[in-house]
């Protein structure tokens, strides 16, 4: 019997859990009012999103003024290339449920719980304690109860249910991928062309950039006249290590070298 063929790309959950860990864009849009950014997005494991706002905005009002009914709200992520690209979108997530407020007597635990994971420098600026002053630039914890999960990226739009996107884990590099692309990209173009002469020969006449870089293969992206190109250079397996990025990122190059040896000299 044969064995399955390795896996080629991270599933629809596993890429939302990367990107909530990695938008740099999030915006909180509640019925009837502007967006507002929300530099704190994290997923609980109860099936809600830990949410701020700002909490002299009109959101926050809106929520407050609710009480426990809450408002209807929408989540947006984009997860945006670590590189200048001429189209730097790389995927939008949309979280569609239900705002409600919480009690300020359960912040400061649920603070911590968050910080244990991601230890967010916005956590600092939430309110936790009711004498503290509502100025400029403090934020209200609000939980967000998910009622439906859609992502959309250049090859289309797809619904995804909680229960995958509770079962998945972000990718173990998503957090370092921007500082590594943009190293790639600025002192080891060497590695980009080796990877290039892997694509089909018509993308080769384009402008060849890193695009992505996860545990199952690197995303290259060719801007070329008849517009841009995403390619996925697989692995012959998931990785789970620095090791073992840098030793199946030799592969794909075609380096004989695997493990970094130079060769022997006669």
């Amino acid at each position: 019997m044969t064995s399955p063929p390795p896996t080629a790309a991270p599933t629809t959950a596993e890429r939302i859990r990367s990107a909530c860990v990695r938008a740099g864009g999030a915006m909180i849009a509640a019925e009837g009012l502007e967006p507002t950014p929300t530099p704190v997005h994290h997923l609980l494991g109860d099936g809600s999103f830990a949410i701020t706002v700002p909490a002299d905005g009109a959101v926050a009002s809106a929520v407050l003024s609710a009480g426990a009914a809450g408002v209807q709200a929408v989540l947006e992520m984009t997860d945006y290339a670590p590189l200048p690209l001429r189209e730097p979108v790389r995927s939008l997530v949309w979280i569609q449920g239900r705002l409600r407020g919480i009690p300020l007597c359960e912040v400061a635990a649920l603070l911590d719980l968050i910080a244990s994971s991601e230890p967010n420098p916005a956590l600092l600026q939430v309110i936790s304690n009711p004498r503290q002053p509502v100025d400029e630039g403090r934020q209200l914890l609000m939980c967000l109860e998910i009622e439906s999960v859609v992502v959309a990226d250049a090859t289309g739009a797809e619904s995804v249910p909680l229960g995958a996107l509770l079962d998945a884990d972000p990718d173990p590099f998503c957090a370092m991928e921007s500082c590594w692309l943009q190293h790639l990209e600025s002192a080891h173009r060497e590695v980009v062309e080796r990877l290039a002469a892997r694509l089909p020969a018509p993308l080769r006449r384009g402008r060849v950039r890193p695009l992505g870089l996860d545990r199952y293969g690197v995303c290259l992206r060719v801007e070329g006249d008849d517009g841009d190109h995403d390619v996925r250079l697989p692995f012959a397996r998931p990785v789970s290590d620095v090791a073992g990025l840098s030793q199946a990122i030799r592969v794909l190059m075609g380096c004989p070298f695997l493990n970094g040896m130079r060769a022997r000299r006669a």
